[in-house]
Formats: C-alpha cells, structure tokens, sequence
C-alpha cells in the first residue's frame, strides 16, 4: 500500500462515516500522511482528526475515535492507535507494506510523480546572464537549482516553461562590440570594455565568418562585430549549460521587446492601468502605491527608455502568454528587484501574492578555484565542470537552501568516500545495480512476490523511506526546495546501506532460489528505481557501475 492509496482510503472512510450521519464535515480529497518520528508510532501518521474535529463540533478524539472503527476496517491495516490530543497512527501489515516493492518497480520512472501543482502554468526565469562573457562561478547556483526547481515543478503535475531572458540591448552590447572591435585592430581594451582571452577568440571567429572586417569602416565594422561575437558568445553559453545538464524551451531576446514596440506598448498599456505620469520631461510609473520604495522613470526625459521599462514589458509578454505564475530566480545583489517586480505585476492587474515569485539565491564560493585564463577576472562555470565534474557540482548545490550562502570542499568533492554526499548517494544506486546483476546471474528473478515475506526490521525501514518520495517531492516543488530530494536521497541511501548489510537477495552457497529470494530482488530493484528518479530530478546522473 502506497501513502496515496492509504490517504484514499483515509477520505474514503471519511465520507462514509459522514453519509452515516456520525459527523458532519467537508471532506478534503487529499488526507496527508506522513511517516512517525518513531518507528514505535506506527508506519504513518494524520492528524486529520485535529483538522476536522472542531468544524465537526467534537473533540479531536472523540472525533478520532469514530474515524478509528473504520480506519481497521481498511484492508493491509494492522491496527490503528490514538496519541496525544487526537492523532492516528496507522500499522500496517506485512504484506501491504511491501506491496510497494511491486508498485514502484512497476511503476518506473512514474514513481514519485504527483498531483499537487496540477493546473498551474509556471513561466521560470533563471541564469539569464549577460551574453557579454562567459558564465561563470555567480551563475552556477541558479543553473543548478534553477533547472532543479523546475523538475520538481513538472513532477508534481505544474506546466513549466524554463525560460532564459538575453540581454542583448542597451549599452553593454555597445561596449561588448567595442572590445571584440578593438581586438580586431590590436588596440587597446576600450574605458569600461571588456578584457580576457575570450574576447580575442570572439575577434577570430567575427574574422574566420567575415574574412574582410577589417577592410570596413568602424561605422559599418562594429554592427557586424556585434551581431558575430554575440551570436558566437551566446553559443558559448548554450553549450556550457548543455554541459551542465541544463536545457531551456525558451530564449527570450530583450532587443526584440524594443524592435516589435513592446516597450511603448507597455508605457502605454500601463498608462491605461491609471500608473503611469508625466513629471519634469520623463514618464513615470507609480509603483510606490504597490509598496516600493521610490517610483520608477520609464522612459527618461531624452526620450530613452530605461532598463526598467523593458522589465516591465518583459513581464506583460509573460503575461500575455499565459503565465498565470512568474518564477524569477535572481542573484544575491538584486534584493532590490522584489519590490520594483512586485509593483510591475500589481500595475498590470495581477496579484503580486500569487502571479509573481522572486527568489533570491545567496552567493557561493569553491576553494582553491582558480581565476579563468580565458576571461582573467572570473571564476568560469566550464572550468568548475572539468576540475569537479558536473554530477558533484549539481548534487551539492542542490542539498542547500538557496537563500544559504554556501562554500564548496573541492578535496571532499573528489572523494570516493562516503564522507562524500553524492559519492554516497550515487554509490547506493551503482550497489543496487550490482546487487541485480550478481542476483540474476545465479538465477534469482523477479517472477514471484510474496509481500508478506518482507518482515525484517530493515525491510520495514526501507519500504517505509521509498514510501515517502513521493510526498517529498511535492513538497520540494510546493516550497522551491530540491534540497528535500536531495537530503531524503541521502537518507534512502543509509537505509539501503543498512538492508544490503543484514538481508541477502541471493541464497547462501548453493541454496535453492526462494521467493524470499525473488522478492527481495523486487525491493532492491524499488530501491535502484527511486534513486534513479531522485537523481534526475537534481540532474544528477546514477551510474551502474563506479
């Protein structure tokens, strides 16, 4: 039995007591369970009794004790008990409990998917690193949870567009064109330019695809030097996120919001909204009426718009395609974005508590990493890739909340230890893979299964952790917290550690093959099968062999 199945038959008991006319209450569809702090309390746990027994006009005990009659009554219930002010903890018997063993296996890679975000349609904007350089150590964090993030989202049901805002206007694509320019022509980094050997491949690539730039004018040089070294920085970019295991449906291109008038549109779409005013020349909106500190100049007495103009027509845009949740994902030295994002959604109509979400990540720092030789004055995210591997980089970046800052033990990292969290992890799954293998080859197969045979205190441990992934994740998508999946891995993985070291799958010397046999082949196999799915969800690899 499931958590899931055993939460249905939780409202299913519900209802039935209230057609019964022993309660009146609104039954909730989803009753959560959860596992004991103590394995002395049972195998789960609700406190629906405390939640319901008040707006039944009982006590929580009483009203638990009537919900108990019917709760035995469930078939693979053992036995129900009542603690404390109204609590109901839930034993189950043998064989329903390691009837999991058969529903993950048979369930694959579906297991842990969920249904707690079905219906909500999350746009999540993350990294978006001026395409100006290469990324470096200051991204590295949101691409891990950023990615992260939204596969726990889709796991638990939500529509979920990753999405990577370019920005590619403005003054910095000036200056960036400037320096490939400059290197072109062996003149020096320009005031404010950008320096680095990646700036003198850029040059020799713009020079390999247009073998006469040098021949041209600066006025005609520099739009095809801008046009060349950012399409070939932003290649750069892509390839080291697929290096990093990090994909996005969409690349949205600041530049085309000013080219297709998005940016006037907005101004003026928001001036209809009654924000927007006129005062000394420049065009204003009002954003202090939605809690922000200052009011913000959209479009400056010059005529120009501002960066912020082009923030906030980048949010209509999301609006406007349906987005009904904005995920921004944002770094340490932008805590002054939440409020200006906050009041551009009010303005627009939406609910700032539900139509936009700011998350600020705190910075990270390695030891002993080294400066890029090709940029000279960052750390670049594909030279952590090759030094520690990108399997070491996501695990470790994805067990610490974001708002945490980090620093990471490169030596730890290295290590083939268990010391080593996702060494630790990755190992229990290779195990696992083995322990199949050596199983299969002296003839022990998953043919029969026998539930009831999973007695072993180790057992009841095991099924019990692989029993709660799937709440685990629904919680990690529901909070914006892949580290749940990550620490709840490293604890599966003590648990496997554990049953490996006291139960055999395979018999002793030249022992029969029994169903005891075969079945534990199903749990280990459930095992492989939860850390596998665990793993991807933190893009994070599970290898079979280490």
């Amino acid at each position: 039995m499931t958590p899931e199945e055993l939460s249905l038959a939780i409202s299913a008991c519900l209802r039935e007591a209230v057609a019964a006319g022993e309660f009146t209450v609104d039954v909730p569809d989803d009753v959560r369970v959860e596992r004991p702090k103590s394995r002395d309390h049972g195998d789960w746990a609700t406190n629906i009794a405390l939640q319901l027994g008040k707006k039944a006009g009982m006590n929580p005990r009483e009203f638990a004790g009537l919900l108990r009659e019917r709760l035995v009554s469930i078939p693979g219930v053992a036995s129900v008990d009542i603690a404390g002010p109204g609590f109901l903890n839930i034993t189950l018997d043998a064989a329903a409990a390691g009837e999991l063993a058969k529903s993950i296996v048979e369930a694959g890679a579906a297991y842990g998917s969920n249904e707690t975000l079905v219906g909500h349609v999350v746009n999540m904007e993350f990294v978006s690193a001026n395409p100006t350089g290469p990324l470096h150590i200051g991204h590295t964090r949101w691409a891990a949870l950023g990615d992260s993030i939204a596969r726990v989202l889709k796991a638990s049901g939500a529509e979920v567009t990753r999405e990577y805002y370019i920005n590619d206007a403005g003054k910095q694509m000036n200056v960036f064109a400037r320096s490939v320019y400059n290197r072109l022509h062996d003149l020096p980094v320009p005031e404010g330019g950008y320096p680095g050997e990646y700036i003198a491949e850029l040059a020799a690539q713009v020079a390999t695809e247009h073998p006469r730039i040098r021949e041209l004018t600066e006025e005609a040089a520099l739009p095809v030097v801008r046009e060349l070294a950012y399409a070939a920085q932003l290649k750069d970019i892509k390839e080291t996120l697929k290096d990093f295991g990090v994909s996005f449906d969409v690349f949205f291109s600041e530049q085309q919001l000013h080219s297709e008038g998005a940016v006037e549109a907005a101004v003026a779409r928001l001036r209809e909204q009654g924000h927007v005013e006129d005062l000394d020349g420049a065009v204003w909106l009002r954003t202090t009426d939605f809690g922000d500190d200052k009011n913000r100049v959209m479009v400056r007495a010059n005529g120009e718009p501002t960066y912020f103009a082009a923030d906030a027509a980048y949010y209509l845009s999301k609006k406007d395609r349906g987005y009904d949740e904005k995920i921004y994902l944002l770094g340490a030295d932008h805590h002054g974005y939440v409020s200006r994002l906050r009041a551009i959604a009010a303005c627009a109509g939406d609910d700032p508590d539900h139509n936009i979400e700011i998350l600020i990540g705190q910075l990270i720092s390695v030891n002993g990493a080294k400066l890029s030789k090709r940029a000279g004055n960052i750390i670049e995210l594909r030279d952590l890739i090759n030094w520690l591997g990108a399997d070491a980089l996501r695990y470790s970046l994805g067990r610490y909340p974001a708002d945490s800052p980090m620093a990471l033990d490169p030596e730890l990292l290295k290590k083939n230890t268990n010391d080593n969290p996702v060494f630790y992890v990755q190992y229990a799954h290779a195990r696992s893979c083995a322990a199949a293998r050596n199983a299969v080859a002296k003839g022990v197969e998953r043919t029969g299964f026998d539930a009831g045979l999973l007695t072993h205190a180790t057992e009841n441990d095991l099924l019990a952790m692989l029993g709660q992934f799937p709440s685990v994740v629904g919680q990690a998508a529901s909070f914006r917290e892949p580290h749940r999946v990550a620490r709840y891995l490293e604890s599966l993985a003590g648990a496997y550690h554990r049953w490996y070291a006291a139960a055999r799958i395979t018999p002793l010397a030249d022992g029969p093959v029994e169903d005891i046999n075969r079945t534990r082949l199903w749990l280990n196999d459930a095992t492989t099968q939860v850390l596998a799915n665990g793993l991807d969800l933190l893009g994070v690899s599970a290898p079979e062999k280490m």
